[in-house]
């Protein structure tokens, strides 16, 4: 069947147990068919440690550093184990080092450094991008050639963003009349999105959970997944793959020295940049450009290269709208200089109500843009699954399907969810998101815009990164 999941019968060691981890740990139990007693919790403080009992897991809290990771986790992987990394502040590549040197799987949900890596003042903004860190692990994948599967930044986004854009595109064709059989590789997929004209693709979110009776208090992060992930990425440059069509270089913008040049950064965080986006519940709305992978990867993968240049690129990037209680969380964030504050509170099973909206608008298009994703509400996901909310299932789901994926691919080296078997992924995690909905909008971000002030736009091409920046 399509969406049967291998047994696993090897080891598996969870690194962070945070709302992922602790999401995931169920859905684990019930589709690998793993029996508790060959599943440890390696991770930095007491969270979730009562989930871990109520399962059977062994759960161990001692931080990982680069110091002693080695020692830690050695005695607990070998050949045909699984490495699963769902930590904040431990590198990726290490990680991924060490599972190869032990003949063992490994899956990530994004590329993290060490503790504090995305904030080090000694680095460049370039050096503490995604950009950076995504050059480093395709530079240790060059080495990785038949080794046991690698599998980076596969959690919703990163990961499940980059198999809805490929069926977003067959979507497009299908409905512009293009004639597209199912792209084969990697050339085919950027030539189908360069003939539909795809100029912009947003990962567009929107998250509506709210926690009725306990508002954000003064002091306080709140925020409906991992606050160190969070505040870690929001803290980082903004970042976005830039298109081939873009006609209007930002002011704060900058290139990277070195690598494929397929993406830009800018001289500001992603969480004090925002863009206009849309989505089908949401409607228009602004979201913050914090920088993801995914922008970059599938910049990448869609480039069309002539002569040794870039002849076709969609620009692409994170349009994320938190719940409210994280906008006002980042408000204070930045209003106190990006101190931390000194509370952090993951929103639990106080949320009353909501939905987390992810998906893709793609936009240049002859019927102007589709979104296609995930809608999936709080009382869904509990239904679904334990241990989730509507955002951490839309993760879990995903980092499951990737965990089958590499156990059907075992000796792929180091991959990127871009390389990987869409269908596949889609089938898996089909049953933990909620409803699947495509739609069409005549929305652009020039929509409404110069009624009562005069704003400098380019009204020649709606598509323009300069069109959707919210100055």
């Amino acid at each position: 069947m399509e969406n049967t999941f291998p047994a696993f019968a090897g080891r598996i060691v969870i690194i962070g147990f945070g709302s992922i981890g602790q999401g995931v740990l169920p859905l684990i139990l019930r589709h690998l068919a793993v029996p508790s007693e060959r599943i440890v919790i390696v991770t930095a403080d007491e969270r979730g440690h009562a989930v871990a009992d109520a399962y059977g897991v062994r759960f161990v809290n001692d931080p990982l550093t680069p110091d002693n990771y080695r020692d830690r986790l050695a005695p607990l992987l070998g050949e045909g184990d699984f490495l699963l990394n769902l930590s904040v502040d431990v590198s990726s590549l290490a990680l991924v080092e060490l599972a190869w040197e032990r003949g063992a799987f490994y899956l990530d949900t994004c590329i993290e450094p060490w503790a504090g890596g995305y904030t080090d003042p000694a680095l460049t903004p370039s050096q503490r991008s995604n950009y950076a860190l995504r050059e480093a692990a395709l530079a240790l994948g060059r080495h990785g050639a038949g080794r046991p599967t690698a599998l980076v930044t596969h959690g919703a986004n990163p990961g499940l963003v980059s198999h809805l854009v490929k069926q977003a595109l067959l979507d497009v064709a299908r409905d512009t009349g293009v004639a597209a059989p199912v792209p084969a590789g990697r050339s085919e997929w950027a030539d189908l999105a360069r003939r539909l004209g795809i100029k912009a693709i947003h990962i567009a979110e929107r998250d509506t959970q709210v926690a009725a009776g306990r508002p954000k208090a003064v002091g306080e992060f709140v925020n409906t997944w991992s606050v160190e992930g969070f505040v870690g990425e929001g803290l980082q440059p903004a970042e976005l793959g830039w298109g081939t069509h873009e006609r209007h270089w930002p002011d704060d913008a900058r290139r990277h020295e070195t690598g494929r040049d397929c993406a830009i950064y800018l001289m500001r965080p992603g969480a004090a940049t925002q863009v206009r986006s849309w989505a089908p519940a949401a409607g228009p709305f602004h979201g913050f450009l914090i920088t993801h992978s995914e922008a970059i990867s599938i910049a990448d993968y869609f480039t069309v290269a002539e002569g040794g240049r870039a002849a076709y690129r969609p620009t692409v990037h994170y349009a994320y709208h938190p719940c409210d209680d994280a906008v006002l969380s980042l408000h204070e964030l930045a209003g106190g200089g990006w101190r931390m504050q000194p509370e952090m509170r993951l929103m639990g099973a106080e949320i009353t109500a909501g939905v987390d909206e992810l998906g893709v608008l793609l936009m240049g298009h002859v019927k102007g843009a589709y979104w296609y994703g995930s809608q999936l509400s709080i009382a869904e996901a509990r239904r679904l699954a334990p241990h989730n909310n509507a955002t951490a299932l839309q993760v879990t789901a995903t980092v499951l399907a990737g965990m089958a994926w590499v156990l059907e691919n075992p000796r792929r080296g180091l991959v990127e969810p871009d390389e990987m078997n869409y269908r596949r992924i889609l089938d898996l995690c089909r049953p933990y998101l909620g409803r699947l909905v495509g739609a069409y909008t005549d929305w652009t971000p020039l929509a409404g815009r110069g009624a009562l002030f005069p704003e400098d736009v380019d009204r020649d091409d709606p598509w323009q990164f300069k069109n959707f920046r919210v100055m």
